[in-house]
């Protein structure tokens, strides 16, 4: 009788656009008939509230969720732990936003249709494990790398206007001794409205940023080397792969590494696949510039690292010089084999674990 009732239930997509406090779903059947849509809230009790209302309608085949590694990463976990069959949607282009127009509902519809025309097959990344304890260690380190960046920039602009007493003293330093020097500055707090004062004041807060910064920085590095040697030790233990290059591209593929059909969609994530751009008589491929560019950028410290210390690589490097190929073609295919190298080596991490 509950088999009978069950396969007379409606089969249905359910597309969600995705916010921070809202999230607006839309059911449709899989003849693209438009059932129902609702808005919840993005918390837990909305994340079940969604649920149920989705089930009520019929059997639901999928939830096709925008923004699955952001604002729909909540929904995403509380989806799967479900059992639920979740794929991820991209936003709409310009072009159906230009011709559909713009709303919530009309987001949360496309993203049904989307999954139901199968024009988006992604499965998301499953975020309750190592890899993403390692992904938001990542995050604080990348945060603190680029405010250093910053805080060393204005470091220096500071100290080429600085009053000539202080920029003769510092600018021949290196960076290091410059931050060194100018953290144990001593400015006169009776005195900032002279600019000397005001300078080495201004100096003084941005050194110890810096070296704040620093200490930021380590301490993410130190969290980071047992997990990622304990989650990937055959990756990390190839040739010119650290814990940071070796974390970015486990946090790049995922937990479950058995959303990608072949080594050649991982190749296709990291950008590193080339693309056909042929035309008439001629046959050429071209650089892939898409994909995750910072798994992009860790496979290309990878090449560099293997051509400037890795013998085979010094080797591989010379034959295909002597094929005519250029040092850019040359690192393209470098970075090709890497990742095909990359993701059998994680495969067999991941899926051990």
């Amino acid at each position: 009788m509950t088999s009978t009732l069950q396969t007379s239930q409606p089969r249905l997509i359910v597309g969600v656009d995705t916010h921070q406090r809202t999230h607006h779903a839309v059911v449709i059947d899989t003849t693209g008939r438009r059932i129902a849509g609702a808005e919840f809230a993005a918390s837990a009790a909305g994340y079940r509230q969604l649920t149920d209302w989705a089930l009520g309608h019929g059997q639901v085949e999928a939830f096709g969720v925008e923004s699955t590694g952001s604002y729909g990463a909540g929904l995403t976990r509380h989806l799967l732990a479900e059992g639920m069959d979740v794929v991820e949607v991209n936003r709409p282009d310009k072009t159906t936003r230009a011709r559909q127009g713009k709303s919530d509902p009309i987001d949360a519809e496309h993203a049904a249709r989307a999954v139901l025309a199968g024009t988006a097959t992604a499965r998301p990344k499953v975020s309750t494990g190592i890899v993403e304890a390692v992904r938001a260690l990542l995050v604080a380190r990348g945060g603190a790398v680029k405010a250093r960046t910053a805080a060393v920039s204005q470091l220096r602009d500071l100290i080429t206007t600085a009053p000539e007493e202080i920029r003769e003293v510092l600018l021949p330093l290196t960076t290091q001794a410059r931050i060194a020097k100018a953290a144990a500055l001593r400015p006169d707090l009776t005195r900032l409205h002279e600019p000397a004062h005001a300078a080495r004041h201004a100096l003084r807060a941005l050194a110890r940023r810096i070296q704040a910064l620093d200490k930021e920085i380590t301490d993410a590095e130190k969290a980071l080397k047992p997990l990622v040697a304990s989650a990937v030790p055959t990756l990390i233990a190839r040739t010119q792969i650290s814990t940071l290059t070796g974390a970015q591209l486990m946090v790049t593929a995922g937990e479950n590494l058995d959303r990608f059909r072949s080594e050649a969609a991982f190749a296709k994530l990291t950008g590193t696949a080339p693309l056909p751009a042929s035309s008439g008589k001629t046959r050429r491929m071209r650089l892939n510039t898409g994909g995750d560019r910072q798994a992009n950028k860790a496979l290309h410290l990878i090449a560099v690292g293997r051509l400037r210390s890795d013998p085979r690589t010094r080797d591989y490097f010379a034959r295909r010089s002597a094929q005519n190929l250029g040092t850019k073609e040359i690192l393209r295919c470098l970075k090709r084999a890497i990742a095909r190298e990359v993701f059998h080596a994680l495969r067999t991490d991941l899926l051990r674990a």
